[in-house]
Protein backbone atom coordinates (compact mmCIF):
# COMPACT_ATOMS: atom_id res chain seq x y z
CA UNK A 1 0.00 0.00 0.00
CA UNK A 2 1.07 3.87 0.00
CA UNK A 3 1.70 5.55 2.81
CA UNK A 4 3.51 8.98 3.63
CA UNK A 5 6.22 8.87 5.80
CA UNK A 6 9.34 10.34 7.51
CA UNK A 7 12.25 8.08 6.83
CA UNK A 8 15.49 10.14 7.24
CA UNK A 9 16.26 13.09 10.09
CA UNK A 10 15.83 16.45 8.66
CA UNK A 11 14.40 15.22 5.43
CA UNK A 12 10.99 16.22 3.81
CA UNK A 13 8.09 13.18 3.88
CA UNK A 14 8.64 10.35 1.06
CA UNK A 15 5.28 8.71 -0.57
CA UNK A 16 6.66 5.39 -0.36
CA UNK A 17 5.24 1.82 -0.76
CA UNK A 18 4.72 -0.60 2.26
CA UNK A 19 3.02 -3.81 3.27
CA UNK A 20 -0.82 -3.96 3.88
CA UNK A 21 -0.59 -4.57 7.72
CA UNK A 22 -3.03 -6.95 8.84
CA UNK A 23 -4.98 -6.07 12.78
CA UNK A 24 -4.02 -8.46 15.26
CA UNK A 25 -6.09 -9.49 18.47
CA UNK A 26 -8.12 -6.35 19.71
CA UNK A 27 -7.00 -4.43 17.06
CA UNK A 28 -8.86 -3.06 13.97
CA UNK A 29 -7.96 -2.53 10.64
CA UNK A 30 -9.34 0.72 8.55
CA UNK A 31 -9.37 2.13 5.28
CA UNK A 32 -8.35 5.22 5.67
CA UNK A 33 -10.89 8.08 3.50
CA UNK A 34 -8.92 11.62 5.43
CA UNK A 35 -6.01 12.28 7.27
CA UNK A 36 -5.06 15.55 7.73
CA UNK A 37 -1.76 17.60 8.08
CA UNK A 38 -0.75 19.50 11.05
CA UNK A 39 1.43 21.50 12.43
CA UNK A 40 3.37 19.64 15.06
CA UNK A 41 4.42 17.25 12.31
CA UNK A 42 6.04 19.94 10.94
CA UNK A 43 7.50 20.09 14.76
CA UNK A 44 8.31 16.78 14.52
CA UNK A 45 9.81 16.54 11.13
CA UNK A 46 11.84 20.00 12.22
CA UNK A 47 13.39 17.87 15.65
CA UNK A 48 17.21 17.62 15.58
CA UNK A 49 18.91 14.11 15.69
CA UNK A 50 19.52 14.72 19.79
CA UNK A 51 16.17 16.40 20.43
CA UNK A 52 13.94 13.53 18.34
CA UNK A 53 12.15 11.41 21.23
CA UNK A 54 8.74 9.81 18.67
CA UNK A 55 8.64 6.78 17.14
CA UNK A 56 11.91 5.28 15.47
CA UNK A 57 12.22 6.11 11.77
CA UNK A 58 10.70 5.28 9.90
CA UNK A 59 7.40 6.84 10.69
CA UNK A 60 3.96 6.80 8.53
CA UNK A 61 2.78 10.83 9.52
CA UNK A 62 -1.09 11.56 10.22
CA UNK A 63 -2.54 11.85 13.70
CA UNK A 64 -5.85 13.30 12.45
CA UNK A 65 -7.55 10.30 10.89
CA UNK A 66 -10.77 8.95 9.63
CA UNK A 67 -11.93 5.44 7.88
CA UNK A 68 -13.92 3.22 7.34
CA UNK A 69 -13.50 -0.52 9.22
CA UNK A 70 -11.88 -3.16 6.73
CA UNK A 71 -11.19 -5.78 9.43
CA UNK A 72 -11.51 -6.41 13.09
CA UNK A 73 -9.27 -8.55 14.92
CA UNK A 74 -10.00 -11.54 17.75
CA UNK A 75 -11.76 -10.67 20.63
CA UNK A 76 -12.99 -6.69 18.96
CA UNK A 77 -16.39 -6.19 20.14
CA UNK A 78 -18.72 -3.42 19.26
CA UNK A 79 -17.62 -2.58 15.90
CA UNK A 80 -19.34 -3.47 12.61
CA UNK A 81 -16.81 -3.74 9.28
CA UNK A 82 -17.90 -0.61 6.53
CA UNK A 83 -18.39 1.95 9.71
CA UNK A 84 -17.38 4.61 9.37
CA UNK A 85 -15.53 6.45 12.29
CA UNK A 86 -12.77 9.06 13.26
CA UNK A 87 -9.72 7.49 15.52
CA UNK A 88 -9.02 9.23 19.21
CA UNK A 89 -5.61 10.10 18.27
CA UNK A 90 -4.09 10.50 22.06
CA UNK A 91 -3.78 6.61 22.81
CA UNK A 92 -3.32 5.97 26.26
CA UNK A 93 -2.48 2.71 28.32
CA UNK A 94 -6.36 2.38 29.38
CA UNK A 95 -5.89 1.11 32.63
CA UNK A 96 -3.81 4.69 34.76
CA UNK A 97 -6.01 7.18 36.93
CA UNK A 98 -5.83 9.67 34.02
CA UNK A 99 -6.88 7.18 31.31
CA UNK A 100 -9.83 5.49 33.49
CA UNK A 101 -11.12 9.35 32.77
CA UNK A 102 -11.06 9.03 29.60
CA UNK A 103 -7.71 11.89 30.01
CA UNK A 104 -5.47 9.68 27.86
CA UNK A 105 -4.02 12.26 26.62
CA UNK A 106 -2.27 12.29 30.09
CA UNK A 107 -1.65 8.80 30.51
CA UNK A 108 0.55 8.48 33.67
CA UNK A 109 2.57 5.85 31.24
CA UNK A 110 2.48 8.01 27.62
CA UNK A 111 0.72 8.25 24.98
CA UNK A 112 1.17 5.53 21.73
CA UNK A 113 -0.80 8.05 19.21
CA UNK A 114 -0.65 7.19 15.96
CA UNK A 115 1.72 9.54 13.68
CA UNK A 116 3.94 10.72 16.36
CA UNK A 117 4.42 7.57 18.45
CA UNK A 118 3.57 4.64 16.17
CA UNK A 119 2.62 4.41 12.34
CA UNK A 120 0.06 7.35 11.39
CA UNK A 121 -3.10 7.59 9.29
CA UNK A 122 -1.47 8.76 6.17
CA UNK A 123 -1.64 6.19 4.44
CA UNK A 124 -4.48 3.95 2.20
CA UNK A 125 -5.01 2.01 5.68
CA UNK A 126 -3.97 1.88 9.08
CA UNK A 127 -4.34 -0.05 12.30
CA UNK A 128 -6.17 1.14 15.25
CA UNK A 129 -4.92 -0.16 18.71
CA UNK A 130 -8.72 -0.53 20.55
CA UNK A 131 -11.87 -0.12 19.80
CA UNK A 132 -11.98 2.59 22.81
CA UNK A 133 -10.32 4.69 19.94
CA UNK A 134 -13.26 4.82 17.40
CA UNK A 135 -15.72 7.41 17.50
CA UNK A 136 -18.27 7.12 15.45
CA UNK A 137 -18.38 10.04 12.33
CA UNK A 138 -22.14 8.89 10.83
CA UNK A 139 -23.46 10.85 7.86
CA UNK A 140 -20.53 13.38 8.51
CA UNK A 141 -17.99 14.14 5.70
CA UNK A 142 -15.26 12.31 6.69
CA UNK A 143 -12.76 14.94 4.27
CA UNK A 144 -14.71 17.94 6.15
CA UNK A 145 -14.44 16.46 9.54
CA UNK A 146 -11.31 13.97 9.74
CA UNK A 147 -9.74 16.94 11.37
CA UNK A 148 -12.35 17.71 14.46
CA UNK A 149 -9.75 15.14 15.87
CA UNK A 150 -7.13 17.38 16.92
CA UNK A 151 -7.93 20.69 14.99
CA UNK A 152 -11.32 20.41 16.54
CA UNK A 153 -10.64 18.92 19.79
CA UNK A 154 -7.62 20.85 21.05
CA UNK A 155 -9.33 24.40 20.56
CA UNK A 156 -12.18 22.76 22.10
CA UNK A 157 -10.01 21.60 25.06
CA UNK A 158 -8.47 25.09 25.36
CA UNK A 159 -12.09 27.06 25.10
CA UNK A 160 -13.72 24.88 27.80
CA UNK A 161 -11.50 25.19 30.69
CA UNK A 162 -11.84 28.97 30.70
CA UNK A 163 -15.72 29.19 30.08
CA UNK A 164 -15.69 29.75 33.87
CA UNK A 165 -13.88 33.26 33.53
CA UNK A 166 -15.03 33.75 29.90
CA UNK A 167 -18.66 35.24 31.18
CA UNK A 168 -20.53 38.35 28.67
CA UNK A 169 -18.50 41.36 28.63
CA UNK A 170 -15.09 39.79 28.76
CA UNK A 171 -12.65 39.75 25.78
CA UNK A 172 -10.79 36.65 24.23
CA UNK A 173 -7.97 36.99 22.13
CA UNK A 174 -7.28 33.84 19.51
CA UNK A 175 -3.60 34.04 18.14
CA UNK A 176 -2.90 32.71 14.99
CA UNK A 177 -5.95 31.85 12.75
CA UNK A 178 -5.20 28.73 10.97
CA UNK A 179 -5.92 25.03 11.36
CA UNK A 180 -6.86 25.39 15.05
CA UNK A 181 -7.22 29.19 15.41
CA UNK A 182 -10.24 28.92 13.13
CA UNK A 183 -11.58 26.67 14.97
CA UNK A 184 -11.29 28.35 18.20
CA UNK A 185 -13.15 31.13 17.36
CA UNK A 186 -15.82 29.13 15.64
CA UNK A 187 -16.28 27.50 19.64
CA UNK A 188 -15.75 31.28 20.87
CA UNK A 189 -18.61 32.51 19.34
CA UNK A 190 -20.93 29.18 19.89
CA UNK A 191 -20.10 28.65 23.78
CA UNK A 192 -19.76 32.63 24.54
CA UNK A 193 -20.87 35.68 24.74
CA UNK A 194 -17.36 36.84 24.65
CA UNK A 195 -15.87 39.82 22.53
CA UNK A 196 -13.54 38.08 20.11
CA UNK A 197 -10.38 39.60 18.83
CA UNK A 198 -8.02 37.98 16.31
CA UNK A 199 -4.20 38.65 15.64
CA UNK A 200 -2.06 37.27 12.89
CA UNK A 201 0.63 38.03 10.41
CA UNK A 202 -1.36 39.10 7.44
CA UNK A 203 -4.36 40.98 6.21
CA UNK A 204 -5.72 38.05 4.19
CA UNK A 205 -5.23 35.61 7.54
CA UNK A 206 -7.68 38.36 9.17
CA UNK A 207 -10.05 38.51 6.73
CA UNK A 208 -10.58 35.10 7.05
CA UNK A 209 -10.75 35.41 10.60
CA UNK A 210 -13.70 37.71 10.30
CA UNK A 211 -15.12 35.51 8.42
CA UNK A 212 -15.55 32.61 10.71
CA UNK A 213 -16.62 35.20 13.09
CA UNK A 214 -14.00 37.25 14.85
CA UNK A 215 -15.45 40.88 16.28
CA UNK A 216 -12.25 42.40 15.84
CA UNK A 217 -8.53 41.57 14.03
CA UNK A 218 -5.44 43.13 14.10
CA UNK A 219 -1.90 42.74 13.10
CA UNK A 220 -0.28 40.23 15.34
CA UNK A 221 2.84 42.60 16.10
CA UNK A 222 3.56 45.02 19.36
CA UNK A 223 0.91 47.72 17.98
CA UNK A 224 -1.80 44.98 19.43
CA UNK A 225 -1.22 45.23 22.71
CA UNK A 226 -2.30 48.85 22.87
CA UNK A 227 -5.44 48.10 20.76
CA UNK A 228 -6.46 45.35 22.59
CA UNK A 229 -6.09 47.79 25.56
CA UNK A 230 -7.80 50.47 23.81
CA UNK A 231 -10.85 48.05 23.19
CA UNK A 232 -11.04 46.42 26.41
CA UNK A 233 -10.79 50.23 28.77
CA UNK A 234 -7.22 49.58 29.59
CA UNK A 235 -7.35 46.47 31.49
CA UNK A 236 -6.73 43.92 28.36
CA UNK A 237 -7.92 40.30 27.47
CA UNK A 238 -9.48 38.56 30.06
CA UNK A 239 -8.41 35.08 27.98
CA UNK A 240 -5.69 35.10 25.32
CA UNK A 241 -5.39 31.71 23.12
CA UNK A 242 -1.94 31.49 22.02
CA UNK A 243 -2.30 28.82 18.71
CA UNK A 244 1.25 29.83 17.43
CA UNK A 245 3.64 29.44 20.67
CA UNK A 246 6.60 30.93 19.20
CA UNK A 247 8.25 33.65 21.73
CA UNK A 248 6.82 36.73 20.02
CA UNK A 249 3.28 35.63 20.67
CA UNK A 250 4.24 34.21 23.90
CA UNK A 251 5.49 37.98 24.74
CA UNK A 252 1.89 39.66 23.07
CA UNK A 253 0.21 37.32 25.51
CA UNK A 254 2.12 38.79 28.25
CA UNK A 255 1.60 42.01 27.26
CA UNK A 256 -1.99 42.29 26.85
CA UNK A 257 -3.47 40.12 29.59
CA UNK A 258 -5.82 41.24 32.75
CA UNK A 259 -5.43 40.73 36.04
CA UNK A 260 -6.69 37.53 37.15
CA UNK A 261 -6.83 37.00 33.30
CA UNK A 262 -5.81 33.28 31.74
CA UNK A 263 -2.76 32.81 29.53
CA UNK A 264 -3.53 29.48 27.20
CA UNK A 265 -0.91 28.17 25.13
CA UNK A 266 -1.92 25.48 22.28
CA UNK A 267 0.79 25.90 19.42
CA UNK A 268 3.36 23.21 19.84
CA UNK A 269 6.83 25.52 19.97
CA UNK A 270 9.34 26.78 22.35
CA UNK A 271 8.14 30.03 23.59
CA UNK A 272 6.61 30.76 27.07
CA UNK A 273 5.14 33.16 29.36
CA UNK A 274 7.25 33.82 32.19
CA UNK A 275 4.46 33.75 34.99
CA UNK A 276 5.96 35.70 38.34
CA UNK A 277 4.88 38.11 40.94
CA UNK A 278 6.58 40.97 38.92
CA UNK A 279 6.77 39.41 35.38
CA UNK A 280 2.30 39.85 34.50
CA UNK A 281 -0.30 41.50 36.46
CA UNK A 282 -1.37 39.31 39.52
CA UNK A 283 -3.30 36.71 39.65
CA UNK A 284 -2.63 35.44 36.24
CA UNK A 285 -3.02 31.61 35.43
CA UNK A 286 -0.87 29.86 32.69
CA UNK A 287 -1.79 26.71 31.00
CA UNK A 288 -0.21 24.36 28.34
CA UNK A 289 -3.10 22.30 26.57
CA UNK A 290 -2.32 18.72 25.66
CA UNK A 291 -5.11 17.90 23.10
CA UNK A 292 -8.38 16.53 24.62
CA UNK A 293 -10.15 13.62 25.96
CA UNK A 294 -12.58 10.63 24.29
CA UNK A 295 -15.28 12.58 25.92
CA UNK A 296 -14.36 15.79 24.17
CA UNK A 297 -14.22 14.89 20.83
CA UNK A 298 -17.51 13.06 21.20
CA UNK A 299 -18.89 16.58 22.08
CA UNK A 300 -17.28 18.26 18.94
CA UNK A 301 -18.48 15.91 17.30
CA UNK A 302 -21.88 16.56 18.33
CA UNK A 303 -21.61 20.09 17.71
CA UNK A 304 -20.02 19.59 14.18
CA UNK A 305 -23.44 17.65 13.45
CA UNK A 306 -25.06 20.54 14.79
CA UNK A 307 -23.34 23.08 12.57
CA UNK A 308 -21.77 24.86 15.48
CA UNK A 309 -18.47 24.28 13.95
CA UNK A 310 -17.15 23.53 10.43
CA UNK A 311 -12.87 23.59 9.81
CA UNK A 312 -11.99 24.95 6.43
CA UNK A 313 -10.31 22.29 4.24
CA UNK A 314 -8.15 22.12 1.03
CA UNK A 315 -8.17 18.38 -0.22
CA UNK A 316 -4.97 16.50 -1.35
CA UNK A 317 -4.56 13.18 -3.27
CA UNK A 318 -2.14 10.50 -1.43
CA UNK A 319 -0.17 11.28 -4.11
CA UNK A 320 0.04 15.04 -3.81
CA UNK A 321 0.69 14.70 -0.20
CA UNK A 322 4.52 15.94 -0.26
CA UNK A 323 2.78 19.46 -1.96
CA UNK A 324 0.33 19.44 0.90
CA UNK A 325 3.36 19.35 3.71
CA UNK A 326 5.31 22.13 1.35
CA UNK A 327 2.51 24.72 1.55
CA UNK A 328 2.00 23.91 5.14
CA UNK A 329 5.33 24.28 5.73
CA UNK A 330 5.21 28.10 3.89
CA UNK A 331 2.71 29.00 5.71
CA UNK A 332 0.14 28.97 2.35
CA UNK A 333 -2.84 26.83 3.71
CA UNK A 334 -6.07 28.43 4.65
CA UNK A 335 -7.41 26.06 7.25
CA UNK A 336 -6.40 22.26 7.13
CA UNK A 337 -4.79 20.38 4.51
CA UNK A 338 -6.77 16.94 4.39
CA UNK A 339 -5.22 13.96 2.17
CA UNK A 340 -7.65 11.73 1.00
CA UNK A 341 -5.84 8.41 -0.32
CA UNK A 342 -7.89 7.61 -3.85
CA UNK A 343 -8.94 10.62 -4.88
Amino acid sequence: MKALQYRTIGSRPELVEIEKPTPGPSEILLRVTAAGACHSDEFIMGASAEDYYFKPLPLTLGHEVAGVVEQIGEGVHDVEVGESVLVYGPWGCGRCYQCAQGQENNCEKGMRAPGIFSDGGMAEYMIVDDARHLVPLGDLDPVKNVSLTDAGLTPYRAVKSALPTLVPGTTAVVIGSGGLGHVAIQLLKALTQSAVVVLDVADDRLDFAREVGADHAFLSNPDAIPAVKELTGGHGADVVFDFVGIQPTADLAAGMIRTAGHVVVVGVATGAVPIGQTTVPLDVTGRAINWGSRTELMEVVELAKRGAISIHVEEFSLENATEAYDRLHAGQVRGRAVIVPGA
